[in-house]
């Protein structure tokens, strides 16, 4: 099956690095990615973190669609608990009123971000996430204008109107999210690049269980992964082990000012137990030269019945980001071209 790739990038600075020239990268990220043909780029949604500069994706989305051209833009995703169903469908008709037919409207559930934030967002109080699939449900009638005549709100429009509407995806990391995501006959990411057990099962129960709805007949589905690509194993190994540390130093709950740079993770001696932990951080990157990183690829996909890919790349030097991705780029548009042929 042909695969679509996409990028979701989430803003990280690098250490020595603030978040002015880490939001810049951002947006150069996303020209090239528009260059290189991928299909969607999607910013992500954190809070109160050190390590990565995107802390308000519709906002971001704005830039990125005004720079670009034709590339589609998201959110990857907004953390609807947080907000007014009401509001999070004005920002995006107001995206969609700017940017007709490029805008997709991510939602996740996760808080992104530690506790302190979420009460922070949440007034002190205690964020109810069991409301998550009633907020879809409002999200939605806002986002069509289609309130029932019963709704306490009823009449109550989401302004600015507009003649579309962006698609509601639902991102998820288990089988919850995929069981939602079928009910409500949405779009679904899985974010294997968050966990890396349980995709293909809950990718299934995506697919088996799917509701067609007034927005999608048929179910679609991508996937989102750690990916690091370069001209040879060994490069590639050596640019990936900036990741490898920056994820132990957060699991552990160092301090961590900005994404290592390999001559720091080639300093840093591991425990045994911390290697096993890199290992098993491993499962949820793909990571090679770009005949490897494509069969890899190609096998998630094959693996989760996705037809599409989201890459999220995570280096110290963004010179080698920009290359990853022009890599991976070239050698499937490569494979595309060869397939025609045969």
């Amino acid at each position: 099956m042909k695969v679509k790739l996409s990028i979701l990038d989430q803003s990280p600075i690098s250490d020595g690095q603030n978040a002015h020239e880490a939001l810049q990268q951002t947006a150069e990220l996303a020209l090239k990615a528009e260059e290189w043909e991928y299909t969607r780029f999607w910013v992500s949604e954190h809070h109160d973190a050190s390590t990565l500069a995107g802390s308000s994706p519709e906002i971001l989305m704005a830039h990125l669609a005004t720079i670009t051209s034709t590339i589609r833009i998201g959110s990857g995703g907004v953390m609807l608990p947080h907000y007014s169903p009401y509001k999070v469908a004005e920002n995006f008709k107001v995206l969609e009123a700017l940017f007709p037919g490029r805008i997709d409207a991510g939602m996740g559930r996760a808080p992104g971000g530690m506790p302190r934030a979420t009460y922070a967002l949440n007034k002190g109080q205690y964020q109810n996430r069991e409301q998550f699939p009633d907020q879809v449900d409002e999200l939605l009638m806002y986002l069509h204008d289609a309130l029932p005549e019963d709704h306490k709100y009823e009449g109550l429009k989401a302004t600015p109107i507009t003649q579309s509407a962006p698609p509601v995806w639902m991102l998820g990391t288990n089988e919850g999210s995929a069981s939602l995501a079928a009910e409500k006959g949405l779009p679904y990411v899985f974010a294997q690049f968050i966990n890396s057990e349980g995709g293909v099962e809950a990718a299934k129960h995506y697919r088996t269980n799917f509701q067609a709805s007034d927005y999608y007949q048929q179910p679609e589905q991508a996937l989102a992964v750690f990916c690091i690509c370069a001209e040879t194993e060994e490069e590639a190994n050596r640019v990936a082990s900036s990741l490898d540390l920056l994820l132990i130093m957060q699991q552990q709950g160092m301090p961590v000012e900005g994404t290592p740079t390999p001559e720091q993770a080639a300093e840093y001696e591991y425990s045994p137990l911390e290697w096993e932990l890199v290992q098993l951080n491993r499962e949820r990157m793909s990571v090679g030269t770009p005949e490897t990183v494509r069969k890899q690829l190609e096998r998630l996909a094959d693996d989760f019945q996705a037809e599409e890919i989201m890459l999220v790349t995570i280096t110290y030097d963004f010179y080698d980001k920009l290359k990853s991705f022009e890599l991976i780029a070239n050698e499937f548009l490569k494979g595309a071209k060869e397939n025609e042929t045969d």
